[in-house]
């Protein structure tokens, strides 16, 4: 059997690396631990790092192609981060005018969670744990 020990990162096109980098930097808060641009690619990498573990690659790429509808397209459907306090989460992301959907409760878990989305629509989670 493979045993695979844990989820190493997760890799984000984006359209405008600026605006996104200073979304999931400034916004998000998550720390910078790299950031290098491949001349070869003309695209840029921004290895960040979630509660100071390595976990999401920023990549910049010319002309990307748009993600196909959301958020039920095949494949990676939304990512989600944990939060403690749901309704502070939610009040600071309204603070940086990020909008987030209604907070709905998890049929199975009884949980709190709501969505929003980054600069280019990706969705995204916040779940309160």
């Amino acid at each position: 059997m493979l045993k695979i020990n844990q989820i190493h990162h997760i890799a984000i096109i984006c359209s405008d690396y600026k605006v996104s980098k200073q979304f999931y930097t400034e916004v998000l808060g998550f720390e910078i631990e790299a950031e290098v641009f491949r001349e070869a690619r003309n695209s840029w990498k921004l290895d960040l790092k979630v509660a100071g573990q390595y976990q999401i690659e920023l990549f910049s790429f010319p002309n990307p192609a748009p993600r196909p509808s959301r958020p039920e397209a095949a494949g990676l459907r939304h990512l989600a981060f944990a939060v403690e306090d749901l309704d502070a989460a939610v009040l600071f992301l309204s603070d940086k005018n990020v909008e987030t959907e209604p907070i709905r409760i998890d049929e199975f878990t009884g949980k709190r969670f709501t969505f929003f989305a980054d600069p280019d629509g990706l969705p995204l989670e916040l779940y309160e744990v």
